[in-house]
């Protein structure tokens, strides 16, 4: 797997993920992790960041033969929007997370930001054009119950206080942000392979 790595809706009604199904989901009837089908998760807010960031770091990383997931290119017509999404979290590697303005406006963006943070994901976010500081759910109380509305505050909070990588479209270099996105994805990579060899 090293050489490898080196070689380069919402429906009409809630999803309902209670700590007991993740917990069941997690633990199976073994303790072995689920097998990796993805070495990284693109998390991102299609409407902003679709058409530039998420697609070009998606391409960068498959020219590294990396197994990266983005909604777009992974599924298909008839596939299950939440059931295909959170089986490849959960068969991720790594989640890269692509904050935008409009990110905190999605159900599913927060959806899966919390299911990556209670799996415990290594998480690299990318700030783009919005500082950490600016993010909070959004979500009218009518649309999410109060508990789901705690579990996207939560999860928010969790990914607000890891290290990232900033980008303003006004003054940044797109190419050099994806680049060395790709890089980070690469050495976490390596230090989970690292660590399953320790293991």
């Amino acid at each position: 797997m090293i050489s490898r790595v080196f070689n380069f809706m919402k429906q009409s009604k809630p999803i309902e993920l209670n700590n007991k199904l993740f917990i069941d989901l997690l633990s199976s009837s073994s303790s072995a992790k689920p097998k990796a089908l993805h070495d990284v998760f693109i998390n991102h807010r299609g409407s902003d960041t679709k058409r530039n960031i998420a697609t070009l770091l998606y391409d960068k990383l498959k020219s590294r033969n990396l197994r990266p997931f983005l909604d777009s290119k992974n599924m298909k017509p008839g596939d299950k929007l939440f059931d295909h999404i959170n089986r490849a979290i959960l068969t991720s590697k790594v989640a890269v997370t692509v904050f935008s303005p409009n990110y905190c406006d999605s159900y599913f963006c927060l959806h899966e930001l919390a299911l990556i943070m209670e799996s415990k994901k290594r998480v690299i976010p990318i700030f783009c054009d919005v500082k950490p500081s600016q993010l909070d759910v959004m979500i009218e109380r009518v649309t999410c119950s109060d508990d789901e509305i705690q579990r996207f505050r939560w999860a928010l909070q969790e990914a607000k206080d890891i290290v990232g990588l900033t980008f303003d479209s006004y003054k940044g270099n797109l190419s050099e942000v994806v680049t060395v996105a790709s890089d980070v994805i690469v050495e976490r990579l390596v230090e989970l392979e690292a660590e399953d060899g320790n293991v």
